[in-house]
């Protein structure tokens, strides 16, 4: 249900003029290449159909999701950009991407036969675009184990019935690591590519459109594919979108976060020395200590990793630690710091603020990255779309009719 009132409970803030901000950069980067946005994972957290209106907004030639469900909410949104999904699709959907012109990812030869009979089956033609493994290892036609053989299965499967190739495309390894073995890596993949794209070319079946390039690759290389392939070319960017560089090794320095994430405080009180807090006991209190007890937990995507002073939030400009184990709804910040008296009701940024943890701090606290960070935020809570300086819309997945 999109409205501009929520319950201020726990809640995501998605700033819809830096996620314009960032297409614009990315966009002055590639120069003439189009874009293919990436919004899969309900857009790395942000809210798909939000976002996409603006990348369509913006001049995003193409739209990249994971998987069926997330291209028919785009559909059903109104979202008439050309979709592609990344990855598995079940064959006996092929009427639903028919109709509905959603490109899928053909990437063996036994799932093209079985999408190519499902289609004929449907009575039309399901668009693909081939993904070729270039050493990825995930899914593709594996060119890295025999090159000639993974060549003549796209060719076989380009003459499928009820298939029809628009589109060629691989995914970078390492793109976001600047070691040496893997800049190589990363030039390896790219010459097999464009070697690939030559073969099925000379072989009668040119891809009218090809795509390398994730976020590090369209910002680090923005001319790939050159030569020849140029004029049917297209990148991928994906977190650089939503204000985060692909890694701690590449960063650009030009993107604005998009998502701050906020709760507000339950209640105040003052432990004594003695007494504990949470689960566990993990925290006691050595000198009276003012607690406030925030509604959000690891169930909205707060990690409960961040226990026990592990994580910061803002308080009024402040930070404030927090106290033992992070609970499934609720958990405990140290107000010490905070001049004058916090009160129930009071806001509170669990990250995105200046003093609170960012993303990235989350993710390197809890070893992972800050994808997962994102994309951990659950379905409970509200996402609430800034722009222009005012609530444009609230999507809240609850309450969703």
């Amino acid at each position: 249900m999109q409205t501009t009132n929520f319950e201020k409970h726990v809640w995501a803030e998605i700033d819809l003029d830096a996620l314009r901000a960032n297409f614009r950069a990315v966009k002055e980067r590639a120069g003439s290449l189009p874009l293919c946005a990436v919004v899969k994972a309900d857009s790395y957290g942000h809210g798909a159909v939000q976002c996409s209106r603006v990348f369509a907004e913006e001049g995003a030639a193409w739209l990249a999701v994971s998987c069926l469900a997330e291209a028919m909410q785009l559909r059903r949104a109104g979202q008439t950009l050309p979709i592609l999904i990344l990855g598995h699709v079940e064959p006996e959907f092929a009427a639903a991407l028919i109709e509905h012109h959603i490109t899928a990812a053909c990437y063996s030869l036994p799932q093209a036969k079985a999408l190519s009979a499902a289609a004929v089956a449907a009575g039309g033609q399901v668009d693909i675009h081939l993904k070729a493994d270039t050493g990825m290892g995930r899914i593709g036609f594996a060119l890295r184990t025999d090159f000639d053989k993974a060549i003549a299965e796209m060719l076989e499967a380009c003459a499928l019935p009820g298939l029809h190739m628009t589109g060629l495309f691989q995914h970078f390894a390492v793109a976001d690591d600047n070691s040496a073995d893997n800049i190589a890596y990363t030039n390896e993949q790219y010459q097999l590519f464009v070697r690939a794209y030559k073969a099925l070319k000379a072989a009668g079946q040119e891809p009218p459109l090809v795509h390398c390039d994730n976020s590090a690759g369209v910002m680090l290389h923005p001319e790939w594919p050159k030569g020849e392939i140029t004029a049917s070319c297209m990148a991928r960017p994906g977190i650089i979108l939503y204000g985060f560089d692909p890694s701690d090794e590449v960063r650009f320095g030009k993107f604005r976060p998009v998502m701050k994430l906020k709760t507000v405080v339950s209640m105040v009180k003052e432990l004594q020395p003695g007494q504990s807090t949470s689960y566990g006991r993990r925290f006691t209190a050595e000198r009276p200590t003012p607690v406030a007890t925030l509604c959000t937990g690891y169930a909205d995507g707060y990690p409960r990793q961040l226990s026990c002073g592990k994580g910061i939030v803002e308080i009024h400009g402040r930070p404030c630690p927090v106290l033992g184990r992070v609970c499934m709804d609720q958990m405990m910040v140290d107000v010490s710091a905070v001049p004058g008296t916090v009160q129930e009701g009071d806001e509170a940024i669990l990250w995105g603020g200046t003093v609170s943890d960012s993303a990235e701090d989350i993710a390197r606290k809890t070893d992972t990255i800050t994808y997962e960070v994102l994309c951990g935020v659950s379905r409970r809570v509200p996402r609430v779309y800034l722009e222009h300086g005012t609530t444009a819309a609230v999507e809240d997945w609850i309450l969703n009719d």
